[in-house]
C-alpha cells in the first residue's frame, strides 16, 4: 500500500491551478485593507508564503488586525468562528 499524503496542498488539483502564463500584477502583493473591511478569500497559487488552507477558498470574512505584512481575517465555519492569518495576495475586497 502507498502511505496518503497529508500535504498543506493534497486534492488541490484544480483547486489551486491558474493559466500557465499567468503573472499577478505588484500591486495584488502591495494591496492595504482597513480594519472592518469585508474580504473574501481567494487563494493565489503563484504564491505559498501566507496562504490559507484551500478549505477556505471562498468563505467571506472580517479584516480584524494586521500582524506583520499579514491580516488576520474571521470567518464563520458552520457555526463556528474562525481567524485566519493570510497574506493580501490572497484576500480580495468584496
Amino acid at each position: 500500500m502507498v502511505k496518503k499524503s497529508r500535504g498543506s496542498r493534497a486534492r488541490t488539483r484544480k483547486k489551486l491551478t491558474q493559466k500557465p502564463r499567468y503573472r499577478p500584477p505588484i500591486t495584488k502583493f502591495l494591496q492595504e485593507f482597513e480594519r472592518d473591511q469585508r474580504v473574501v478569500i481567494l487563494q493565489e497559487p503563484s504564491s505559498q508564503k501566507g496562504m490559507p488552507h484551500p478549505r477556505f477558498k471562498g468563505k467571506i470574512g472580517k479584516i480584524i488586525d494586521k500582524r506583520g505584512k499579514s491580516y488576520i481575517v474571521e470567518i464563520v465555519d458552520g457555526n463556528k468562528v474562525k481567524r485566519i492569518i493570510s497574506r493580501p495576495e490572497h484576500l480580495k475586497v468584496v
